[in-house]
Order: structure tokens, then C-alpha cells, then sequence
């Protein structure tokens, strides 16, 4: 797999990719994610090409405390070939070389399965709760 920072005209691939793997919800528009992260760090959202298709993505961020990614995908048809450790170094490498010490990590707590990846890759639970209040709405 070829990791490369997103260029806008991955935008429908990469859409449909999340829509595959679930990460879709109806109150986020991904556009206007993409949209989003485009203006703020950009070098920090990663896809990951295979046989010329997208087959994977990651949008990390880095606040100066602590890092984060978002949108962790990789196409059902390629899951559990080691291309989302592969995509998780590529992130930890960017974040470390800004001199990130920390990342977090929001995971549905019903998604059994992804936390056992991030286990697997070092990632515990902490003692935290998130919480979160919408500032912009998406959708009407």
C-alpha cells in the first residue's frame, strides 16, 4: 500500500470508503468534514492506495497536547492485511516528528472489534468520559 496525503480529488473515493467501513453518520456531512480538515493541517489526513484505489484513509490533527485521528478506514475487502497498523505508524511518525506525546482515540465503545485493533497496536483505555456539545450543525 502507497500512503500519500489526500488531494481533493480523492473526495468521492474516500466518501465512499467511509460509507463501506460504517463511519458515516447522518448529523455529519463528510464533505464539509473534508472540507474542514483541508483548512487545518492537511498534510495530517493520509489515504493509502493498493492496485490504484484507495483502500484506506486517516485524518489526524495535532493540537499541541495531544494528537488525534479520525476516520480510520480501510475497505472491508482489505481489512486484516496490516494496512491499518501500516496507516497508524505513518500517523505516529507525522505526530511524533511535531512533537506530539500523547494521542486519543475515540472509539464507539459497541465496536468490539476496533478496540481490539487499537489494543493490539499499545492503545488502553483511559479514565476519561467523552463528551461534546455540536457547534456547527450539518444538516437542518
Amino acid at each position: 500500500m502507497n500512503i500519500r496525503a489526500f488531494s481533493k480529488t480523492d473526495q468521492s473515493s474516500v466518501i465512499a470508503l467511509w460509507n463501506a467501513c460504517g463511519l458515516t453518520r447522518p448529523w455529519n456531512d463528510p464533505a464539509k468534514d473534508i472540507d474542514r480538515k483541508l483548512a487545518v493541517q492537511p498534510e495530517l489526513f493520509l489515504v493509502g492506495e493498493f492496485d490504484g484505489h484507495i483502500v484506506a484513509s486517516a485524518m489526524a490533527g495535532y493540537d499541541g497536547h495531544r494528537g488525534s485521528v479520525y476516520y480510520l478506514a480501510v475497505s472491508p475487502e482489505h481489512q486484516g492485511n496490516g494496512f491499518g497498523q501500516v496507516l497508524m505508524a505513518s500517523i505516529e511518525r507525522l505526530l511524533t516528528e511535531k512533537g506530539c506525546p500523547k494521542m486519543n482515540i475515540l472509539v464507539r465503545s459497541s465496536n468490539v472489534r476496533v478496540l481490539g485493533f487499537y489494543d493490539k497496536l499499545g492503545y488502553k483505555p483511559d479514565e476519561t468520559v467523552c463528551i461534546g456539545k455540536r457547534l456547527i450543525a450539518d444538516h437542518e
